[in-house]
């Protein structure tokens, strides 16, 4: 029995060395920032408005995780959250509607470009690859052809209402408390689902650091926000899709089965898993979740753009892959991805508050970004 609880603990620590890694990283890269500002990036102002600005980026991370966990990608997030979002800024600003049909019909189409790339992904065997690069040209187009080549504004309240809009101070301290007790919860949860099933667990003085470890950090991430202007509506709505999709990943068939997909295809087939429908059904979602983006995008940015969402698919995937989410598919964890997309989001703010020349920026989040996918396939070739 005892060695079995050592070799558990091995094979989780193991299995998520890079998720530490990353932690680690984010926590370096904060105060190397922090000393070469002079302490303006560790302030509450601009670390909330860092987490703002994650937002798109992070929500479809969040569902880029499952495309990348069963061998997929899609290079065409950036398009398809700038079609989404033109969708309902013309629907209601050149047509009238109201905030909530046009956000609907926002997600529908989102809906249907995710049917149009699960159908040739998943049943016709076009590599995901060259359909979402087909549709990262098709969905640019359609967004020059919906803004006819200028900028839709103004948005209603209601619609900017979703992504520069914050929480009162003390909803702010309630959704921090209340995220604060579902964590332990859930924890103690898993714990006895694994106890009763007879799987090891660690000790409880170690599940009791832990749990202080995590709730740490959920009391700093909510005093920085709270110190500013509270929780804003995106980050929030982050927090519930990221806490959603992880709860698929680990506690559904579904998510099981996208795993299974990715770790061993043959396998997953022999077991009775229909690959086709999942695929066809995993990028239906995806295509909902790239719509959400497309709408937080456009609430920010108070109207819907031709540039916008430009770069976006290789910020997406940087995120996903240095969050510890394998190319080589089977591996990765929703947290992870939004750890990465906090990477990103910090390197780039970081080094715009220190004026870096564009140039360095883009060679530094290159180097970055090929280091993590060197480490995964190190860490494969070990395991």
């Amino acid at each position: 029995m005892e060695k079995d609880k050592k070799t558990y603990l091995k094979t989780l620590f193991s299995g998520n060395i890079r998720q530490y890694t990353m932690l680690i990283a984010l926590i370096g890269i904060w105060l190397i920032f922090s000393v070469l500002t002079k302490g303006v990036f560790i302030s509450p102002r601009n670390l909330s408005n860092l987490f703002l600005q994650s937002v798109a980026v992070a929500i479809v991370a969040v569902g880029m995780t499952f495309i990348i966990v069963t061998r997929n990608i899609d290079l065409s997030v950036g398009s398809v959250a700038a079609f989404t979002g033109a969708v309902a800024a013309f629907l209601q600003v050149k047509l009238g509607w109201p905030t909530g049909f046009a956000l609907l019909a926002s997600v529908l189409s989102g809906l249907l470009i995710g049917v149009w790339h699960g159908f040739w992904s998943g049943y016709r065997l076009v590599p995901s690859f060259i359909v979402t690069l087909a549709s990262m040209m098709i969905f640019r187009g359609a967004v020059l052809g919906i803004t006819k080549g200028e900028t839709i504004a103004p948005l209603s309240d209601t619609f900017r209402l979703i992504g520069q809009h914050y929480l009162s101070h003390k909803f702010s301290i309630a959704v921090g408390v209340l995220t604060i007790i579902c964590f332990i919860i859930y924890d103690l949860n898993r714990r006895r689902q694994r106890v009763k099933y007879g799987f090891a667990v660690s000790s409880i003085f170690r599940q009791s650091l832990r749990i202080l470890f995590v709730v740490a950090a959920i009391v700093a991430f909510f005093t920085i926000l709270i110190s500013n202007r509270g929780v804003p509506y995106s980050v929030l709505l982050l927090m519930l899709l990221a806490f959603i999709f992880h709860f698929i990943a680990k506690n559904t068939v579904f998510g099981r089965q996208l795993y299974a997909i990715g770790g061993n295809p043959d396998a997953a087939t022999l077991s009775g898993v229909n690959i086709n429908k999942k695929i066809m059904f995993m990028f239906m979602i995806f295509g909902v979740i790239t719509a959400v983006s497309g709408i937080v995008l456009t609430s920010r940015l108070n109207a819907a753009t031709t540039s916008a969402g430009q770069g976006m698919e290789l910020d997406v995937i940087a995120a996903v892959v240095i969050g510890g989410t394998s190319l080589l598919g089977g591996e990765g964890t929703v947290l992870g991805s939004v750890i990465g997309a906090l990477i990103m989001a910090s390197l780039d703010n970081g080094m715009s508050l220190m004026d870096t020349e564009i140039t360095y920026q883009y060679i530094i989040k290159g180097m970055i970004l090929l280091l993590a996918v060197w480490m995964d396939i190190a860490t494969k070739k070990r395991t």
